[in-house]
């Protein structure tokens, strides 16, 4: 056998074994998903989707869902642009330090969101209660709502709006918007006929990201509509799973596509719009000089800033105010303030403490074999266009565009027997969990490394190719090195995202397998809220840090690989 054929069959081999990979973690599961919803019990049959269907329950849940996602993407559109535009084409001080404040949010599991605004609008809350407007004990939580459920929604989505569009707004061509000025028009037409028609494409993406994401949202609709009896099609799911165990999955499988469907056709819808114009800018210029605002560029940044302490300031110290309290409803005060609450979640309850210990390693390893799985994949992907590796593009993001709650129920259906030939199950084990994580957040640690390699030079790696360097050696050596910073921002990224998570782990958990979401959202429920909020004070401390540290990384970071980075 020759070297060149040698390295050749290495070549191909490690792409067979990435396309491999990449099928088990998402189109297996996936497929499988439709098989039961279309054939259950291996028998083709549309009973399931019969069932689902003509109950009524499923349409009340499913008119929930529609309301909450296009209420929730209205604000959170609504709150995106605005501050995009003021962002991204104001003149105002500070930038970089309020945009990674206004992204937090995004990085925050949603039920720590809306455990810490659970707080701030309560008859205990600290906020109220400190300046008289405390409803009367015993008042439900106003958050209870389909209302609530949306305001949270959209502050929590507002960042994806405001990312999409204000990196639209980064290449937007200097000499359109000197041109309308110098033609005399004001600002607010050139912001009207010029800016607003260019940034259509990143703002209906924009738009559509925020759709799929309040669709596939379980935290806020869980932590706020299963105590106010307003159930949307996760939280359905997950009552039918939770009460009728693996004798449910027939039909949570039609629940679940049936969400599914509606996230899909959010996406569709995206395209179509996108398909009726063309909004290509032809020429390469400098991006557009900011605004000056003037005397109104003090109101605006007060704006801003105030804007901030309202969803990030009064929700963590209210949350924080409730975790150092020992009994729920006792005003904070230096005599009652105590840290017996974080004592017992960390040390002493043996649950949390191994959900502490689970979401760790979970998050440290997924986010460590992503990375390594993401090096070659992405390399193939960035450098090796083709067809077929956009097909494997495509479905490698899929279980995280697709709802969480779909990806699971998919997981279940095939884990829920043991694995053949090896004779192994993971179900009701933490395994399960982890393969969740890597086929929900392998998307995350490969879209860095693909900006990587868009952005460095393939000619050390052909110089080697021509030397007879095989492609692993080429990886090791050669390729792996120069994206190491990309890598390690996307590891980053699924560690935060992994750490907290509860849309996967809610239905996948089992005893002894319990993670930082599961334990915080059974501690809400059954009145436990200091020990939760507790837990929801550590989780945020633990994100903020990390986000801090990618600072460490300046400007070896690839533009565009981490959502606060300018």
């Amino acid at each position: 056998m020759s070297k060149a054929f040698r390295l050749k069959l290495q070549d191909w081999g490690l792409l067979a074994a990435l396309v491999a990979l990449v099928a088990a973690l998402s189109l297996l599961p996936l497929g499988r998903l439709l098989f039961e919803a279309l054939a259950p019990g291996g028998t083709p049959s549309i009973a399931t989707f019969e069932k689902v269907f003509s109950n009524p329950v499923t349409w009340r849940a499913t008119g929930h869902s529609l309301e909450i996602s296009i209420g929730g993407t209205i604000l959170a559109t609504a709150i995106g642009v605005v501050v995009a535009l003021l962002v991204g084409l104001g003149d105002i001080r500070c930038r970089n330090a309020f945009v990674f404040c206004f992204v937090l949010p995004l990085m925050i599991a949603p039920q720590v969101t809306a455990l810490a605004w659970l707080q701030v609008a309560g008859p205990s809350s600290p906020l109220l209660r400190a300046i008289g407007l405390a409803p009367a004990i015993g008042t439900p939580n106003p958050l209870y709502s389909r209302e609530g459920i949306i305001l949270l929604l959209g502050i929590e989505y507002a960042p994806l709006v405001f990312l999409t569009l204000r990196a639209g707004l980064r290449r937007l061509p200097r000499e359109l918007i000197e041109a309308a000025l110098a033609a005399g028009a004001r600002k607010g037409r050139v912001l009207r006929t010029v800016v607003l028609p260019l940034m259509t494409p990143p703002l209906v993406a924009g738009i559509a990201l925020t759709f799929v994401s309040c669709v596939g949202n379980f935290g806020i609709p869980a932590f706020l509509g299963i105590p106010g009896g307003y159930i949307a099609l996760p939280t359905l799911i997950y009552q039918r799973l939770s009460g009728l165990g693996p004798a449910a999955l027939a039909e949570v499988s039609g629940l679940s596509v049936l969400a599914g469907l509606i996230a899909v056709a959010g996406i569709l819808l995206q395209n179509y719009m996108l398909g009726r114009r063309d909004y290509r800018i032809t020429g390469n210029s400098l991006s557009a000089a900011p605004f000056e605002l003037g005397r109104w560029r003090l109101p605006v940044e007060a704006m801003l800033w105030g804007y901030l302490s309202l969803v990030l300031v009064v929700p963590f110290a209210s949350l924080l105010a409730i975790s150092l309290v020992p009994i729920f409803g006792v005003p904070l005060t230096w005599a009652s303030a105590s840290i017996e609450n974080y004592v017992y979640v960390l040390i002493d309850y043996p649950v949390s403490h191994r959900a502490f210990r689970n979401s760790l390693l979970l998050a440290a390893s997924a986010a460590a074999i992503i990375v390594a799985v993401s090096a070659p994949l992405g390399y193939y992907l960035a450098w090796r266009g083709s067809r077929a590796l956009k097909v494997l593009n495509l479905s490698a993001e899929m279980p995280y565009a697709l709802p969480g709650i779909v990806f699971a129920i998919a997981l279940i259906l095939v884990f829920l027997k043991p694995i053949p030939v090896l004779n192994l199950s993971i179900y009701n084990t933490v395994w399960i969990i982890f393969v969740a994580y890597l086929g929900r957040f392998l998307v995350l640690g490969l879209r860095p490394v693909i900006s990587g390699y868009h952005q460095i030079d393939r000619s050390l790696e052909e110089a080697a190719s021509a030397l007879g360097a095989g492609v692993l050696r080429r990886m090791r050596t050669i390729m792996f090195p120069l994206v190491a910073h990309a890598a390690a921002a996307g590891a980053l990224l699924v560690f935060l995202m992994a750490f907290s998570e509860l849309t996967l782990s809610a239905l996948l958990w089992s005893s002894g397998a319990e993670t930082l979401g599961t334990v915080m959202f059974s501690f809400q429920q059954s009145g436990g809220v200091n020990y939760a909020s507790a837990i929801a004070v550590v989780t945020i401390l633990v994100t903020l840090v990390l986000m801090l540290s990618t600072l460490l990384l300046g400007q070896r970071l690839p533009k565009g690989v981490l959502p606060w980075q300018d």
